[in-house]
């Protein structure tokens, strides 16, 4: 374990109270590197045949998507635990930098290997900027009035997900652009961020860190990156059934058992254990799990059904997807508002769930001949309950950790939804393949159709490719498609049921910050108050000098309050008695002293 020794600082200071505009201000420069950073995440989607047939690599096809959504997810408790000890806002800008450096590259690439390498360290970025955008969120924004901004992220991560195959289309369909700018297109919005950042976000500097757990990073990687391979590859690269599927999960089990020791022996952990004693945490990172692959599963394969089953182009398909994020946008800004006023915010993740699995079995029932009109209003309904739920579990998560955990509160549930969905794509995508092969097959035979060479495996190819094919091979594929996805969208009802029962679960505790009345805010503190608490420290940083080497209470408090760095506890309570009690005595007094002044000389004649 790496170990960075703070000396003892004063006490951190009160939260800045920020106004309305300039927490807009800094949000401004968030939600634009969110929306930049989670764009590039879905943008290759409509892409991926023509990389693919330029840079040759059929049967790396998978990981281009795949290895953003891999490093995305192991980095994003790392990125927390990083900005607890070196600054919100350095690492949110390191990871503006890290993010545009890897699209350049991707932009650049040569052939897949480059592509799927730039893709890798495209995921660490974005992982980076998605968890600290939340928690920058948590530093400016007291939780009674989280509701209201958090609704606006929400919306961001919707629209970005649901842009970025768009935007995708838009420059394949364009010729004079090439696929190379799905990659180009979003530096100069980072950029953007970048400098908003810079100039708007000012926090002040509290290191709340001592070590880094680099040990407890390692094995949590692990763990995650063998289980998104085992998921990505097994029925693919390799059978369920071989040497490589048992030892990924080996690996996996092994390095997730590593994690659990090293967590509850390390000094300061990435996901410290008492997170995992925290009923609301727990509760919050299962349903964000649920959430991740019902949200990811659905997202990822409806473009398929539209570009293959209803046969529309990739810049219709992605215009189809616009009613998801209208209703995503409405559910999140007025759930958001209403949270503020009430101060309640239980029912929405709740109510929210519970319409995700409506909306996906909705889904479930489209068949060839469904009309766009239906296809739209079931797709509003998932994306009314995504609206409601995925920021009302992060605010809930927030206000029900204490303020030292608010980073890795954030970057944990931020993790889970992300390993939701990327072990929800990775299993959907096993069950699509599987039923489509069985699908196509079963139909062939009872159609009596051989294929060319005696196999009954249809190429499908690309969805133009697949428009292409004679009428009794095209309609079977089709069918072969709607059944498929019908099993993958029923799939995702019981998870999303599973993530309402676990916000069914949760238990609704008063936001912090509200206004009400039972939460008054404290009385200034008068001059004869400040006086003795001034003198009270005095004392105390006296008596710590004045110890011989016998052990009190008192020695013992005021020394844990310096790092445990190899100072024996009476020199560890002298540091802290000469550089915090007794600044802090002086500034109390001094603060009170110009009052009495001024009720001497003139306060009591006016």
């Amino acid at each position: 374990m790496v170990r960075v020794v703070a000396q003892a600082q004063p006490a951190s200071p009160a939260r800045r109270h920020y106004s309305h505009r300039e927490i807009l201000e800094v949000m401004s420069g968030l939600m634009l590197a969110m929306l930049t950073s989670m764009i590039s995440t879905s943008v290759v989607g409509t892409a991926l045949p023509t990389i693919v047939g330029e840079l040759g690599g059929q049967d790396q096809y998978s990981w281009v998507a795949s290895a953003t959504m891999l490093t995305m997810t192991v980095s994003t408790p790392l990125w927390g635990k990083l900005s607890d000890l070196f600054g919100r806002k350095l690492l949110f800008q390191l990871a503006l930098a890290l993010f545009v450096a890897a699209s350049l590259v991707a932009g650049l690439s040569q052939n897949m290997g480059q592509l799927i390498a730039a893709r890798a360290v495209q995921g660490l970025g974005v992982g980076g900027l998605s968890a600290l955008s939340q928690v920058i969120l948590g530093d400016i924004v007291s939780p009674r009035e989280r509701g209201r901004y958090s609704g606006y992220m929400g919306a961001v991560f919707g629209i970005s997900t649901v842009a970025g195959p768009l935007l995708g289309g838009f420059i394949v369909d364009a010729d004079w652009l090439g696929w190379r700018w799905c990659f180009y297109v979003v530096v100069p919005f980072a950029l953007v961020s970048f400098v908003v950042i810079q100039k708007v976000l000012k926090l002040p500097r509290v290191k709340r860190s001592t070590s880094i757990d680099i040990w407890g990073a390692t094995t949590i990687t692990a763990s995650a990156s063998a289980l998104m391979l085992l998921l990505t590859l097994g029925g693919n690269e390799f059978e369920w059934n071989s040497v490589w599927t048992y030892f990924l999960a080996a690996i996996a089990l092994l390095s997730l058992a590593l994690a659990v020791l090293s967590e509850r022996t390390a000094r300061n952990p990435i996901l410290p254990p008492r997170l995992f004693r925290n009923r609301t945490f727990v509760l919050t990172s299962l349903a964000s799990l649920f959430v991740g692959m019902a949200m990811f599963g659905a997202m990822i394969y409806l473009p398929q059904y539209l570009q293959i089953v209803k046969g529309l182009s990739p810049t219709n398909s992605g215009l189809m997807t616009l009613p998801m994020v209208a209703a995503l946008f409405l559910a999140g800004v007025i759930s958001g508002k209403i949270v503020t006023q009430t101060g309640k915010w239980k029912i929405f993740p709740v109510a929210g769930l519970l319409i995700v699995a409506v909306g996906l079995f909705l889904l479930s029932r489209l068949h060839v001949d469904s009309s766009e009109w239906l296809i739209g209003f079931d797709v509003a309904v998932l994306g009314t309950g995504l609206g409601l739920s995925m920021q009302m579990l992060i605010l809930a998560a927030q206000n029900g950790s204490e303020p030292r955990d608010m980073a890795s509160t954030t970057s944990g549930v931020s993790f889970f939804r992300s390993l939701g969905g990327a072990v929800g794509v990775a299993a959907f995508g096993a069950i699509l393949t599987t039923r489509l092969k069985d699908e196509i097959a079963e139909m062939l035979k009872a159609a009596h159709i051989s294929m060319p060479g005696g196999g009954s495996e249809v190429q499908l190819g690309s969805p133009s490719a697949i428009q292409l094919l004679p009428a009794p091979i095209k309609n079977i594929v089709l069918e072969a498609f709607t059944r498929g996805l019908e099993t993958v969208f029923m799939v995702g009802v019981p998870i999303a049921l599973l993530g309402f029962v676990a916000a069914l679960f949760l238990k609704e505790l008063p936001l912090r910050g509200s206004g009400g009345p039972a939460a008054p805010e404290p009385k200034p503190l008068g001059k004869d108050d400040l006086v003795l608490a001034g003198l009270l420290l005095e004392l105390i940083a006296q008596r710590i000098e004045r110890v011989n080497g016998e052990r009190s209470a008192l020695l013992t408090a005021v020394a844990d309050m310096a790092p445990r760095d190899g100072r024996s506890e009476r020199e560890r309570a002298r540091s802290v008695a000469q550089s915090v009690l007794r600044p802090t005595s002086r500034a109390l007094i001094a603060q009170a002293t110009p009052l009495q002044k001024d009720l001497v000389t003139g306060g009591i004649s006016s």
